[in-house]
């Protein structure tokens, strides 16, 4: 009987992959902290901390769309182009930050609906769609940067001290920004778990033909997954242009890579049905100290990408093995 039991316990402790990809975080902690005495500084972890946070924030929207088994490359250009527009807006008038900001939120989530409605719509490929996404939220940004001129593109001076603030500002010795992704974190986690629509997200992934014979209602959730994705990215967006104080054109460039490894680092599957917020952050705080490591053992910045290829290749490949030995059981 016990030997039962022990054996359904392994079962479920292998089938966490929340459980191997943290086991897999605390060696690398480990391991840098033997290479590099600096790393564990409350300074450097803070930084750390604050440098993910903008990839973790996306990672929120772009695991529900996994999860349904969609995919969005579009994340980088849409905070690009809605913290111009936030960005642009507040050069008008400073005054009406606050509405600058809902600007900037409301046109990520249009846009992130767009793509949605395109999809289930029009029958268009998610890689497709969000691939055309890309480029015209990244057009949109030189656009608001630059006006219908054909001048050169140019970024935005962000002095707004409540946008600042977001990006910089700190509750304590704890960054505003790490603070905010943790609420949003037990937030999404909590929707995912304990709600329809939660519970609806993860149907569609698993099956998508049966879910919507069940009466779920399949386009309105891809949509809504979309316009989430693309509302997490404006505000990963604001909050970033907050920290480097400019909305510049190149922002966001190369996200996409980034948020879609954290995802698949943090365990969900990208044929759908599996994932978790929780696994996604700490696939981004894996990503993460990987780069902070480049900087403190002065490793040249050119091998970030393929390291991290490699991490996704072997984060994938551990996972497919594991699931094969959970199987066997």
């Amino acid at each position: 009987m016990n030997a039962v039991r022990n054996t359904t316990t392994w079962r479920k402790y292998l089938q966490m992959r929340e459980v191997n990809v943290f086991s897999a975080l605390i060696v690398i902690v480990i391991l840098m902290s033997m290479l590099s005495p600096y790393f564990l500084t409350q300074d450097n972890l803070f930084n750390v901390l604050r440098s993910m946070s903008t990839i973790g924030i996306m990672a929120i929207g772009q695991t529900m769309v996994i999860i349904t088994g969609g995919i969005d490359l579009s994340v980088g250009s849409l905070l690009a182009v809605s913290s111009m527009l936030t960005a642009r807006l507040i050069t008008v008038n400073d005054e009406n930050a606050f509405l600058a900001l809902l600007s900037g939120l409301l046109f990520g989530l249009l846009l992130g609906t767009i793509s949605g409605l395109i999809i289930t719509r029009f029958k268009i490929n998610p890689f497709i769609t969000t691939l055309g996404m890309l480029s015209i939220g990244r057009g949109l940004t030189y656009l608001l940067a630059t006006g219908v001129k054909d001048t050169v593109a140019s970024n935005i001076p962000m002095e707004n001290e409540s946008i600042v603030f977001l990006g910089n500002g700190y509750v304590g010795k704890v960054p505003f920004s790490v603070i905010l992704l943790l609420f949003l974190v037990i937030l999404a986690t909590l929707f995912l778990k304990h709600t329809v629509l939660g519970r609806y997200i993860y149907a569609i992934g698993s099956n998508e033909r049966s879910a919507r014979l069940s009466g779920v209602p399949v386009n309105k959730v891809r949509i809504f997954v979309y316009a989430i994705s693309g509302f997490f990215c404006a505000l990963a967006g604001i909050i970033l242009t907050g920290r480097l104080s400019t909305a510049a054109t190149n922002i966001g460039t190369g996200n996409e890579l980034d948020v879609i490894a954290a995802v698949v680092i943090g365990g969900a599957s990208l044929q759908g049905g599996e994932g978790t917020v929780a696994g996604a952050i700490i696939g981004a705080t894996i990503m993460a100290i990987v780069r902070n490591a480049f900087v403190l053992l002065h490793i040249p910045n050119h091998f970030q990408t393929i390291t991290i290829g490699i991490v996704i290749i072997l984060a994938v490949g551990i996972d497919q093995i594991l699931k094969r030995k959970v199987k066997n059981v």
